[in-house]
């Protein structure tokens, strides 16, 4: 009787530990399960707040804004530039070409493709277009590289180190041209003159040291323009005088004899002042005139007015021989030049 009563409370001690090992086991599932939405709706499992960020403005008025920009500022394709056409997908169609006479370029299968006046993106819609056009291909994708321009350069003449055809490829203000031409000359004026293409007007404009009017000055160029820095007046004063040379006529106004011999340092002391003579460059040679320097440094004399090209000689005192013309307008091309203000 005793064993089997030792037998029923072992039985129910182990149904007692199954029940709370079961009970446990359901507690931990349910708390690992996430609880149900009361709507009954699941919640997502992330949304962006998008509330507080600013709308993004439509990007086809942002496209359309940046061609037209690109457009007024590209170059154009014209006789004689030299282009890389590329066919993707296509290398029998790829090839380097230079733009005829005529503006047209010869290719592959299709024939003559007109690209002068066009821009280079304007150019590879072109011959996509005339690709679909002969059904060479469906969706052709062409890129055209222009290596050289030689059309939609800028012109520089004039009195610069180096005249000559510049490239409009990247930055081309006007003092950026200059320097490229290697500067003005001691004998340009100070002064430009810009002429555009297909435009009967020119602009000019005057080259001043002052910063702020050099920016100004500094206005953005087109391809095709043509610059031309024109000869500056010179006035020669030679013999006798502290600095003798030429001088740039950079005056608005008119410039007199006592003027250009100041700016030259006056007479020397060995100087025959009365005796002065001034040459002048007509239609018929030059023409001499008698000066007396000394009386006008008194002011008992009028003032002579003088002009671009004149010669001013000062003898020397005590010298009986004088050069003649032709002599002195030798030594004018040996003569240093400057810039005097007047």
């Amino acid at each position: 009787m005793q064993r089997v009563l030792n037998l029923l409370v072992r039985s129910l001690t182990l149904l007692v530990a199954l029940a709370a090992f079961g009970f446990l086991h359901l507690a931990v599932a349910q708390n690992s399960t996430p609880p149900p939405d009361p709507g009954g709706k699941e919640e997502p499992a992330h949304q962006a707040d998008t509330a507080g960020e600013p709308l993004a403005p439509p990007s086809a008025s942002l496209e359309k804004a940046s061609q037209m920009e690109a457009n007024s500022l590209a170059l154009v394709l014209g006789p004689g530039d030299e282009a890389d056409i590329t066919v993707y997908g296509a290398p029998d169609l790829s090839e380097h070409t230079r733009v005829g006479a005529d503006g047209n370029i010869s290719m592959p299968l299709i024939g003559y493709v007109r690209v002068g006046g066009l821009s280079s993106s304007e150019a590879e819609a072109a011959i996509e277009a005339q690709l679909r056009q002969n059904n060479i291909l469906n969706d052709p994708r062409v890129s055209v590289f222009v290596k050289e321009y030689t059309s939609s350069g800028i012109s520089v003449a004039g009195e610069v180190a180096k005249p000559g055809f510049y490239s409009a490829v990247g930055p081309h203000r006007l003092f950026d041209v200059l320097q490229a031409a290697g500067g003005p000359t001691d004998r340009a004026a100070s002064k430009v003159v810009i002429s555009h293409r297909g435009e009967t007007e020119t602009t000019t404009l005057d080259i001043s040291k002052d910063p702020a009017a050099m920016a100004i000055s500094n206005i953005e160029l087109q391809p095709g323009d043509t610059i031309v820095v024109p000869k500056a007046g010179i006035v020669y004063v030679l013999g006798e005088v502290t600095r003798p040379g030429g001088y740039v006529l950079n005056s608005t106004g008119g410039i007199t004899v006592l003027q250009v011999v100041a700016v030259a340092g006056g007479p020397t002391h060995v100087a025959s002042a009365g005796k002065t003579r001034l040459l002048r460059r007509t239609a018929s040679g030059f023409q001499e005139q008698q000066i007396d320097l000394k009386k006008l440094l008194r002011g008992k004399t009028q003032d002579v007015s003088v002009r671009n090209e004149d010669i001013l000689f000062i003898p020397t005192s005590g010298v009986k021989s004088a050069l003649n013309a032709s002599a002195l307008v030798a030594t004018v091309g040996t003569a240093a030049i400057y810039h005097a203000t007047f």
